[in-house]
């Protein structure tokens, strides 16, 4: 039997208003996203309303609703202060939260897909390299997924895969090896910093990408072939994509 009053990490994913006073909150957990309402929460002396600003990540304790649990106490974990201040990193923390929901199962436990959330935050809010933050988040993403594009052998022929590899297909999920190109045309071009930049982020953990030093055009060939995997998923872009583009292009 399900207690009537528990506690949980949480994240804030999206907030809107609700009612007179009330905050509804999509939240991610370690057992899955869902939305909760924290009653109060706009009125000025609710002692809730700093404890549950967009990313936050939070410790909770809710009470079992009709509808919908309640938020009845939030303490703080991680503020990610920098992150919601600075615009180009608040444009980031939005496509990581709507990549999250669009492909985290509701009320479905994934305390690794959780986890791998609050480690991007955290890069997110002190990495002198936001963008291949994401990058790394996206891989992370599908292998816990089980989407995990395959870096190291032919998708076609299985065999390993050399330097000379330069066509990545979203279709088969992963890189074809020059002998196989014919089985995808519609392949993306793909150089070798780019082959070497995507296989090293996916085998490292999201911090990783603090200390590289990567050109602009190896940076903007990698979030292509992501963006491709992740738009055949999910059947569509993001809302978020174009607006994190234009931040990123006008830095």
């Amino acid at each position: 039997m399900r207690e009537r009053v528990y506690r949980s990490e949480a994240v804030i994913l999206r907030r809107t208003d609700f009612a007179e006073a009330d905050r509804l909150l999509l939240i991610a957990t370690p057992t899955g996203k869902r939305w909760v309402i924290a009653k109060g929460a706009r009125k000025m002396k609710s002692r809730l309303a700093g404890h549950i600003e967009l990313f936050t990540h939070a410790q909770m304790m809710f009470a079992v609703g009709r509808n919908l649990d309640i938020v009845t106490q939030s303490q703080i974990v991680h503020a990610f202060p920098v992150l919601r201040t600075d615009l180009t990193r608040l444009g980031c923390g939005y496509y990581v939260a709507e990549l999250y929901d669009r492909l985290a199962a509701e009320s479905e436990e994934n305390p690794l897909l959780f986890q791998l959330l609050v480690e991007t935050l955290q890069a997110l809010d002190g990495s002198a390299n936001p963008e291949l933050t994401l990058r790394s988040f996206e891989l992370h993403l599908l292998h816990i997924l089980g989407y995990r594009p395959q870096l190291h052998y032919c998708v076609v022929c299985n065999e390993l895969l050399t330097p000379a590899a330069d066509r990545y297909s979203p279709t088969l999920g992963g890189v074809i090896c020059p002998r196989d190109r014919a089985a995808d045309p519609a392949a993306l071009s793909m150089n070798e910093p780019t082959f070497r930049l995507l296989r090293y982020l996916q085998a490292q953990p999201v911090t990783a990408a603090e200390t590289l030093r990567i050109s602009p055009a190896t940076r903007q060939e990698a979030a292509t072939i992501l963006r491709a995997s992740l738009r055949l998923l999910l059947e569509r872009d993001l809302k978020s994509a174009g607006f994190l583009e234009h931040l990123l292009s006008s830095q």
